[in-house]
């Protein structure tokens, strides 16, 4: 056994994995002895629900002060005196430490004065001769102080009297004369595996022994097969399986003296045995649902006209339309203005001429506002299509701060390049369908885009890039649907390749643009969520075509890492811990960020998943973020939106801002509804969503099938589906039976129950199922009606108790609703008994018509809640989580 004065040393030298992402780790750090934070217990005087004790001794090294990306201690909204402290099993020598302060410019900040205390046996004094006690950011301040020998080592901090403090991490050093302690082990992060594909283990091992005195072995502590490690006895290894099931694995490190021991959880899934699902596209549909009506009409008649306007504006500061009549006027050889606002400023007119699109496929049934709004638009958009394709360079390539600035292509992965593509790509198609595909000035132009692309990035003598901002990536993956279906099987192949190419060339870069390591060995959703979503749809898309398993299994485990450690009980995602970006496991704060963006993503993300998977719980989720997330993102008259949404917020919507990422992708995910709806196969249509419509499937099970909802869901649970095929034709109808308890990072209660009393045409009929969805296989005729009622009761949901933020809180749904309590109806800090009765009751002069539910406090106040979707729209305070103790 070797002791802590022996200069220390990994058991194995650490692979980079996305826990360890934006620092190496070290034990050492600035100090010449042995960090014994890591096996120390910390404790506090006091932390934030949002934060965590346990970003003291992780041993990770931030990059900056607001760096949260391994968490933080933080004691807001304390202020004063706190501290925190370690402590040991035994006593320790020490004679130096590093602090690392937090300050995030915001509630938390820099403290005042700082003092490093240590437990004498019988009261806490002060270390004798400190020198250091720095207070400055972004850095380690280092002290040292004459020898002690304790068991606990307390470091008090003072702030302003006005802002909280915190740590991000706090070392100590041993002196040379501490005792031996266990390994420190980590085993890797949970994961899933997709048959026949292996996973690979970046475990890791600190001690205080020499590599040969420090054992290390892999091995199987449970699970239905065996296992094979290519390496036991490394910490970096990679695993194989025989069969599906559960697995537990054990990493186990013996330094002669003491061993210890991590696990890590491995799903293991059969590969998929069946060709993936067709998205469905409509080029004209009906709205009926009250419900959804009103939330179109407020787009198509207020929300879209005010993005378009706004853009039209030659001295919009964030850059608009006039962009590409300038990049048309030097390419034309004519004199030509600057380029204005941010090098990405084209992405917001990409959504919004596809918003303008999707706006033409909603049938205006006779509203004249609708039928009004609807020709101004289409004016709007056929004189704007020719000044966009006057920006497009004669190779196809198109972003209008390269062309009017002179830029170098595809050499600053922080410029966009395949967001803005991808985004003209997705507006094109927009475009090609909402025409009936008889205009293809658009189309063709995305195809000429795309080529230019494929010409010049991928493999040698190409060019290897990967775009900081991703989006291009799934909008290949639909251009070769369109382009495949057009021109016969095969013809966008080319364009997944380009997809694939772009996906794996990301590595050696940073968590936050997903590019830490390659997405093979990627097990967490991290980094910008934006970029995430889009990103791990992008991944699920080409898994999909190319039947990929190491994608399928990377996709897997994000997937259930990001449901199940970092989901939001809105369906929002990114709680804005680190830039607009994912925190912790389990760490979701209520001032979440949730970019209605990321919202979007999520979306895309999950559909993808459906697509490929055809498991109705990924359709679960994204009816979660649909009706909470991306509707609450645009007030109830569509006039104004919101960039974040917080699940405790006091903010009101506002018009337009300074990065209007958001302005135009919400119109165009919420105007895309039938996609959402609908998917097929050769054999099957899926019923998704339940929403009351007309819309016509093409190609949907072998023939075109028009498909009628009658229902008033989300307030009622009664829905009819008219079949309506061209002509008689045998296929199954796969309903979805929602289920409200996908994330396990939530328990609703009462539990769901199935969807029931099935009938077509008036006579109950036995529906198998299948993955979430009911199956009901028959020779289909004209006019065939099936009926059901779906799940719809007031559940309550409790947290995991991981989520330190919801601990004593209870939510409230309404099938597919989550709902807010609002300060403009009753006092919010008062407490929701576990036994009040609740119920629901119709308002239908509130907030557009609302079904609210109704209750009393445990005081005997009563309280109306009311959906998600309408909150603050009358001002004041409105939250999800209500204290219920």
């Amino acid at each position: 056994m070797i002791k802590f004065l022996l200069p220390v040393c990994f058991c194995i030298i650490l692979a980079m994995t996305a826990q360890f992402s934006e620092a190496l780790r070290r034990i050492a750090g600035s100090g010449s002895g042995y960090n014994l934070a890591p096996v120390a217990t910390s404790t506090t005087s006091y932390v934030s629900p949002h934060e965590t004790i346990k970003a003291l001794n992780d041993d990770f090294i931030p990059a900056y002060s607001n760096d949260k990306s391994h968490g933080a201690y933080g004691n807001w909204p304390r202020n004063g005196m706190q501290w925190t402290e370690y402590c040991w099993e035994k006593p320790v020598s020490l004679n130096k430490m590093d602090v690392y302060w937090f300050d995030d410019q915001n509630g938390v900040r820099l403290p005042v004065q700082c003092r490093v205390k240590y437990w004498d046996g019988s009261a806490y004094v002060s270390v004798p001769n400190p020198i250091g006690l720095g207070l400055l950011a972004n850095q380690f301040n280092t002290t040292t102080f004459d020898e002690i020998t304790t068991t606990k080592l307390r470091l008090e901090f003072d702030s302003n009297g006005t802002f909280s403090t915190g740590i991000l991490d706090w070392k100590v050093y041993d002196s040379g004369k501490s005792p031996n302690f266990p390994p420190v082990v980590h085993a890797d992060l949970d994961r899933v595996v997709v048959l026949p594909d292996k996973t690979k283990l970046r475990g890791y091992v600190t001690d205080d022994g020499k590599p040969s005195a420090c054992k290390i072995e892999w091995s199987k502590a449970s699970g239905p097969g065996s296992v094979k490690f290519s390496a036991p006895g490394s910490a970096e290894t990679t695993a194989s399986f025989t069969s599906p099931g559960k697995y537990v694995l054990k990493l186990t490190a013996n330094d002669g003296e003491f061993a210890a021991s991590r696990t890590v959880e491995v799903l293991v899934d059969k590969k998929p045995g069946f060709a993936h699902l067709d998205p469905i596209y409509v080029n004209s549909y009906k709205i009926s649902s009250p419900f959804w009506k009103d939330r179109i009409k407020g787009l198509i008649v207020n929300w879209v006209p005010h993005c378009i306007k706004t853009i039209s504006d030659p001295v919009l500061p964030e850059g608009g339309i006039s962009n590409f009549v300038e990049a048309g006027n030097k390419l034309a050889g004519r004199s030509y203005k600057p380029h204005v606002g941010a090098y990405f400023s084209n992405a917001w007119v990409h959504n919004i001429i596809e918003s303008m699109c999707a706006v033409m496929t909603v049938d205006p049934q006779g509203d004249e506002e609708i039928i009004a709004s609807q020709k101004t638009i289409r004016q709007q958009l056929e004189e704007w299509i020719p000044v966009i394709l006057s920006a497009q360079e004669p190779d196809g390539y198109l972003q209008t701060y390269f062309t009017l600035g002179g830029h170098k292509r595809w050499t600053d992965q922080s410029a966009h390049e395949g967001y803005n593509a991808g985004y003209f790509i997705d507006a094109a198609l927009a475009h090609y369908v909402m025409t009936g595909k008889s205009d293809k000035r658009m189309y063709n132009a995305a195809i000429k885009l795309a080529d230019c692309w494929v010409n010049n990035i991928g493999p040698a003598p190409k060019k290897t890039w990967f775009d900081g901002h991703q989006e291009l990536e799934q909008a290949l993956v639909r251009l070769a649907s369109f382009v495949s279906e057009d021109e016969g099987a095969g013809a966008g192949r080319k364009y997944i390749e380009l997809a694939k190419f772009l996906i794996e060339s990301r590595k050696g870069g940073s968590a936050y643009d997903q590019s830490y390591v390659p997405i093979y060995e990627q097990y967490e959703a991290v980094g910008h969520a934006v970029r995430a979503v889009y990103f791990y749809s992008g991944v699920a898309g080409v898994a999909m075509e190319t039947g990929d398993i190491g994608l399928q299994s990377a996709v897997k485990s994000i997937w259930s890492n990001l449901i199940n450690k970092k989901y939001y009980v809105t369906g929002g995602v990114g709680s804005g811990e680190t830039s607009e970006g994912f925190g912790g496991d389990y760490s979701l704060p209520n001032n979440a960020y949730c970019e209605s963006c990321s919202g979007c993503g999520e979306l895309f993300f999950q559909h993808n998943m459906n697509l490929m998977f055809h498991d109705s719980k990924y359709v679960d989720l994204y009816e979660e973020t649909l009706y909470n997330a991306i509707l609450s993102d645009v007030d109830l008259d569509g006039k104004n939106f919101t960039y974040t949404n917080s699940l405790d917020s006091s903010e009101s919507r506002y018009l337009w801002h300074g990065c209007p990422c958001c302005v135009g992708n919400i119109p165009r995910t919420l105007l895309m509804l039938p996609t959402w709806m609908y998917s097929k196969s050769a054999d099957s249509i899926y019923v998704n969503l339940f929403v009351g419509s007309t819309v016509m499937l093409k190609n949907a099970a072998g023939t075109d099938v028009q498909i009628i909802q009658e229902t008033e869901y989300p307030w009622k649970n009664q829905v009819a589906i008219m079949v309506n095929p061209n002509s008689e034709k045998r296929f199954s109808i796969k309903i979805r039976i929602p289920n409200r308890n996908v994330s396990s990072l939530y328990t609703t209660t009462p539990p769901n129950t199935a969807a029931q009393n099935y009938t077509v045409n008036g006579k109950s009929v036995k529906a198998s199922v299948d993955n979430g969805y009911a199956v009901i296989t028959r020779t289909w005729k004209p006019g065939d009606k099936i009926e059901f009622t779906l799940p719809m009761s007031i559940q309550r949901v409790k947290a995991d108790p991981k989520v330190a933020a919801d601990l004593g809180k209870v939510a409230l749904r309404y099938g597919p609703l989550v709902y807010n309590f609002e300060s403009v109806d009753q006092n919010i800090d008062q407490v929701l008994s576990p036994t009040s009765t609740l119920s629901t009751e119709w308002a239908p002069d509130l907030l557009g018509g609302v079904m609210v539910i109704k209750g009393s406090f445990a005081n005997g106040a009563s309280f109306q809640a009311i959906p998600n979707y309408a909150r603050n729209n009358r001002g004041g305070r409105s939250v999800v989580w209500m204290n219920d103790k």
